[in-house]
């Protein structure tokens, strides 16, 4: 069944990175592919980060060009500061990209698909989370 819209979390998109069948065929099921663009970044910053720089930056900016990038805008800042606030309240804390990720998602009414259970702690986002196999 093919349904509308995703997009991905860092580590899924390693995943696809890295050939990851199963990955691969789950996202087989999704019309719209969406990259929001925190994720772009941490992609970009392992490209630089590694030892084979050139090549993995070639790589991941051509993995990139092939996806919808979602933006931030004033409306994603606004519910940054708010999903922060409130996970702060709860006691909840998740990594600061993960927040801007979440809130990207949910300003654009997209799911996440994630190997992290911490997006669980986000009220409102919408989440398929499955577990990491390596």
């Amino acid at each position: 069944m093919v349904t509308d819209k995703i997009a991905l979390d860092t580590n899924i998109a390693v995943d696809v990175l890295n050939a990851k069948t199963a990955t691969i065929t789950l996202l087989e099921a999704y019309n719209t592919i969406y990259l929001p663009v925190t994720v772009c970044g941490e992609l970009l910053f392992g490209a630089k980060n590694s030892s084979k720089k050139v090549q993995n930056e070639q790589k991941y900016k051509d993995f990139i060009a092939q996806y919808e990038v979602l933006n931030v805008h004033d409306a994603v800042a606004e519910e940054y500061a708010e999903i922060r606030k409130q996970l702060k309240d709860k006691g909840n804390p998740i990594p600061e990209n993960d927040i801007w990720i979440a809130a990207i998602c949910k300003v654009n009414d997209v799911p996440l698909i994630t190997h992290d259970k911490h997006f669980s702690h986000v009220e409102g986002l919408a989440i398929i989370h499955i577990p990491f196999v390596s």
